[in-house]
């Protein structure tokens, strides 16, 4: 028996959404409670936030759906001609059996692919065939592999997460050889995809150090004027130049991210944040509260990931008169400021108290800052 793709409302959706938004559940946990996919939550915030304005401004829809209208009436009669085709098509398909499962698809389609097929009339190509019987090619080349259990995903990514802060100049590569020395199998292009997905990168020059998006404008990085001798950034006041970063942060049951900001003379975290995704709007939040408590610092230094390159996060920045400084491309110890910090929070306070719950993580985290303070 084949299994339908489940469907969900625009209001279960919505609903969803802001529960996520209002919740101090992570994204696993709710994604947990309501049987979806953590992708589909990351996805459905997405587009919930880019779409939002449209509550108040719904003009802007009506004359797009009225474009879509005309459009609709001048392709009118060039689809009628296309009737002819279509009929041949559905009357193909209908001698077939609607209810086929994949695997039956996929047998049928092969008996009529190749030499045979090209000699037969009024049947359609291999790949309006997929497309008829809605089987995508990825799906009909496809060959199942075993997937890894969601749990034991976590077991891993918390593994790393511990390496990687024991060892924080460890790659990919290395991080992936010492967790097969834990008796862990898995692979090393996994690996590089988990380390992708929690911020981490090796704190030492290499070809490739962050997820950036081409589309986004790169800055110089700044800070290289400040090295001392032993090329090490110097700040000598206060308020001069802050840096910014997101960090994994695991929970009993999911993880979180930590986003903050520190003046790079002081030490001093300017604000942070907790959130159980990772997004644009956790940066540009931490930015706006940290420029709300505190005077515009001259430089804001960060890396080149894209909640950093992105539109929103750029224009607070110029907004406020901040020069731009980046990491330069393969040199992410150009921001040891706040990596350091990291390797102190999560050694000092997030390791040690286990947090079982975003709400608890988050009272522990701002204890241990105000403290630090």
């Amino acid at each position: 028996m084949s299994r339908k793709r489940k469907t969900y409302t625009a209001e279960f959706k919505a609903k969803v959404v802001l529960e996520l938004l209002e919740s101090d559940q992570t994204v696993s946990q709710i994604a947990s409670k309501y049987e979806i996919l953590p992708k589909n939550l990351h996805d459905w915030k997405k587009q919930f936030l880019e779409n939002m304005s449209l509550a108040f401004d719904k003009s802007s829809v009506v004359k797009e759906y009225k474009a879509k209208i005309n459009e609709l009436e001048v392709d009118k009669d060039r689809l009628a001609k296309k009737l002819g085709n279509v009929v041949i098509e559905r009357d193909w398909l209908s001698e077939k059996l609607i209810s086929l499962d994949l695997s039956t698809k996929k047998s049928f389609l092969a008996k009529e692919e190749g030499t045979q097929a090209a000699e037969l009339n009024n049947v359609p190509s291999l790949n309006r065939q997929l497309t008829l019987l809605s089987i995508s090619k990825t799906a009909y080349y496809y060959e199942p592999v075993p997937k890894y259990e969601q749990a034991w995903e976590k077991e891993l990514l918390d593994k790393i997460d511990e390496i990687y802060t024991e060892h924080p100049y460890y790659g990919h590569r290395r991080i992936w050889k010492q967790l097969l020395e834990l008796n862990y199998s898995i692979g090393r292009k996994w690996v590089r995809s988990a380390m992708l997905h929690m911020g981490l990168m090796a704190l030492y020059p290499k070809p490739k150090t962050t997820v950036a998006r081409k589309e986004h404008k790169k800055y110089p990085y700044l800070l290289e004027v400040y090295k001392n001798d032993k090329n090490q950034v110097v700040i000598d006041k206060a308020n001069h130049t802050w840096s910014a970063d997101i960090t994994y942060v695991r929970l009993e049951k999911g993880f979180a991210y930590l986003a903050a900001i520190i003046d790079w003379h002081t030490k001093k975290i300017m604000a942070w944040k907790l959130s159980n995704t990772m997004d644009v709007s956790l940066t540009t939040s931490v930015l706006n509260e940290a420029l709300s408590r505190y005077p515009a610092p001259d430089i804001m230094n960060t890396d080149q990931g894209s909640q950093y390159t992105a539109t929103e996060h750029i224009d607070i920045l110029v907004n406020n008169g901040i020069s731009i400084s980046m990491d330069a491309k393969g040199r992410s110890i150009d921001n040891i400021c706040i990596e350091r910090f990291w390797r102190s929070i999560k050694y000092e306070n997030i390791y040690v108290n286990d947090y079982k719950t975003l709400t608890d993580a988050r009272q522990g985290i701002a204890r241990y800052i105000v403290s630090d303070r």
